[in-house]
């Protein structure tokens, strides 16, 4: 009785620590506790990717206190950062798999992703070899396709050292939301596919990085869920310009016309959370010279994965299709590095009357 207690007492600190999500089974305590869950001892965590979101999550990382991490970035200048604060740093990224147990990657592309983990300096180093990390994490946003042959690959490596029941290691697809803001703030959301064992195991380092977890379904689930938003996202941003861009030009101010959308029907985050005017929001990319949150040529790649899945399934998205050709065309003219929300300009191009 006083064991049963006290493991009561114990799992109710933790997830109240954690804030891990409910359990749904009388299973749950037993996967919570087992040896390939949590850790007596703290994990060490290997970090691909240090730009502009990845050098904030792995800020977060450390600051939790959780976990033993190390770095790589190709770019030495992004290392230099974190050597100097005592945060060990790796040269290549089959370095930091020798010496983690967990590896999240946060990069730019598809093929980024697969030279990290498969190349020759690699994180499975051809896949041929037991790996030492048990769990590998890739945060980027890619296509699902390639983070399902992903998951697959990683699911054959087997594991130096046998994890709990684990022989081989497994890989989540956990891209987030909240941009760069978000990721500084610890308030991202992470929509994760995969293994859902692995998913209740990676909640703590989740939200260590983040405030919301969200557990999309199978490999690849994540990555799907996370372009869908995007392109919701970018619909509702074009949409916002558009209209204010048009009240602009009847002579209604951006302010009052953000008043009303944000008290009536219209509201949505690209109104109330990330206004795409300059002055009309304080904190916010369009009040900073559209300078830092998500790049347009972030959001064009995003559209492109978005359109080619579409493609891929034979869905008929037309507003994916446009979307992705103004973005494109926005990068082109030479604004690819500025916030999204500058697609604003595409539409107006007077003066600002807040």
């Amino acid at each position: 009785m006083a064991i049963s207690r006290a493991l009561k007492v114990g799992f109710t600190n933790l997830k109240s620590k954690f804030l891990l999500p409910p359990p749904s089974s009388s299973s749950y305590l037993y996967r919570f506790f087992s040896d390939s869950n949590v850790p007596i001892e703290k994990e060490k965590v290997g970090f691909i990717g240090l730009g502009n979101m990845g050098f904030h999550m792995v800020n977060n990382l450390i600051s939790s206190g959780l976990y033993h991490v190390s770095v790589h970035d190709k770019n030495l200048d992004a290392m230099k950062k974190f050597s100097e604060r005592g945060i060990a740093t790796k040269g290549t990224p089959f370095e930091v798999a020798q010496t983690s147990d967990i590896v999240i990657t946060m990069l730019p592309s598809s093929s980024n992703v697969m030279e990290v983990y498969t190349g020759p300096n690699g994180l499975l180093q051809g896949g041929e070899d037991p790996v030492r990390p048990w769990l590998f994490i890739d945060s980027s946003t890619i296509d699902p396709q390639t983070s399902r042959r992903l998951s697959a690959t990683v699911s054959n490596c087997a594991l130096k050292e046998k994890k709990g029941f684990r022989n081989t290691s497994v890989m989540l697809d956990a891209p987030v939301s909240g941009g760069v803001l978000g990721a500084e703030a610890r308030s991202l959301t992470f929509m994760v596919g995969g293994s859902e064992d692995a998913y209740l195991s990676a909640s703590p380092l989740f939200l260590s990085m983040g405030k919301n977890t969200i557990y999309c379904g199978g490999a690849g689930n994540g990555s799907a869920a996370k372009i869908c938003n995007n392109l919701a996202m970018a619909v509702s941003m074009l949409g916002v310009s558009e209209a204010l861009a048009l009240g602009q030009s009847l002579g209604i101010t951006a302010s009052t016309l953000t008043k009303i959308f944000n008290s009536s029907s219209a509201r949505c985050w690209s109104s109330d959370s990330y206004n795409p005017v300059p002055g009309v929001m304080e904190g916010v990319p369009s009040s900073k010279n559209y300078d830092g949150g998500f790049s347009s040529n972030l959001m064009a790649k995003d559209l492109k994965l978005a359109s080619a899945s579409a493609e891929d399934i034979g869905l008929k998205c037309p507003l994916t299709s446009q979307a992705k050709e103004i973005y494109v065309k926005l990068c082109e003219e030479g604004h690819g590095s500025k916030d999204f929300s500058c697609v604003f300009r595409h539409y107006f191009s007077g003066s600002d009357e807040c």
